[in-house]
């Protein structure tokens, strides 16, 4: 199921899950998933106007895989549903840990190994 995920792992994320990490973690940049009604999901944010460079406003979808997998790793959670007919609508976030929790957790697991 969509909703449920395991404990954060403590293996080392990838390039890409480390950026996706890093725009999820971003308050200024809200990240969704959409569940359409036939199961199709797509996780994705509203990028704004650059004032810099002009360029304009445009829906940024994100690596579905990628993003299921930091939920499967405990690493992203998903917000209250927002249902309506057509679609389903959560707000992901990434999720805090204590500093150093799971370094923590590597270095006594691998004492008692």
């Amino acid at each position: 199921m969509i909703l449920g995920h395991a404990s954060r792992a403590a293996t080392p994320l990838g390039p890409v899950g480390a950026g996706l990490l890093r725009i999820i973690a971003d308050p200024a940049t809200p990240v969704f998933l959409t569940v359409l009604s036939g199961g199709r999901r797509r996780y994705g944010y509203w990028q704004a106007r650059d004032g810099r460079d002009g360029r304009g406003s445009c829906q940024v979808a994100l690596p579905t895989d990628e993003c299921d997998a930091l939920h499967r790793g405990g690493r992203i959670a998903l917000g209250d549903p927002v249902v309506d007919p057509a679609k389903t609508t959560y707000r992901v976030r990434a999720v805090s840990t204590p500093a150093g929790a799971s370094r923590a957790a590597v270095r006594s697991a691998a004492r008692t190994a």
